[in-house]
């Protein structure tokens, strides 16, 4: 099967309930028994549907695009999971599409963490010759946002990804109590995640 379009384009006229509903069943059926056509009127009728929920979760063109594209990828590869009775087949690929946006939310976090890793052990936040553009930025931000936070949370980072330390471990080496340390250690975590998620959204 070939590559799928982009899911952004013009969107077709709405259908009468009746027809809609005759016309979904339809093109079910002939996505359930694999026939490629039904599957790229199928592609072609809610892929704006599925890529606007992900641009609205995600923020960013380019990985609502992605997400949209793994959606209907997943959704052909399991069709024989899917089954009228439970409902119908757009909000089947809601579901699945769901998943994907989740999917998408923990990789950014991954890439958030692992930057954060990398910078807490004092990386350069100089992007490699074989590097991802993502990654390289989310670790340029990382560093920038790791020098902003106050001297406690910065410490505490640096003792967790660095000396790779428990919470307890940190506790004890600082003298705070373990909360305090449970505390700092999220609220600077979630500081510079949501610093590269915002950094990383596209300015309209």
């Amino acid at each position: 099967m070939t590559a799928l379009p982009s899911p952004v384009g013009p969107v077709a006229a709405v259908p009468s309930p009746a027809e809609d509903r005759a016309e979904s069943e339809r093109l079910a059926a002939g996505f359930v028994r694999g026939d490629e056509e039904s599957f790229a009127l199928v592609y072609r009728r809610w892929a704006a549907l599925v890529y606007s929920l992900a641009a609205r979760s995600l923020g960013d063109a380019r990985e609502a695009e992605d997400v949209a594209q793994q959606t209907f990828l997943a959704a052909w590869r399991g069709r024989h999971g899917y089954h009228a009775v439970r409902g119908p087949l757009p909000g089947w690929l809601v579901g699945i599409a769901r998943r994907k946006i989740a999917d998408a939310h923990a990789a950014r976090s991954r890439r958030t963490e692992l930057a954060a890793a990398q910078a807490a052990r004092g990386g350069s936040g100089v992007p490699g010759p074989a590097e991802r553009p993502e990654a390289a930025l989310d670790r340029v931000l990382v560093t920038q946002e790791l020098r902003k936070l106050p001297p406690v949370q910065r410490h505490i980072l640096r003792l967790a990804f660095f000396d790779d330390l428990t919470h307890v471990q940190i506790a004890e080496r600082t003298g705070l109590p373990l909360g305090t340390v449970k505390s700092h250690a999220r609220r600077a975590i979630l500081r510079i995640r949501r610093s590269v998620t915002e950094s990383s959204t596209p300015v309209e």
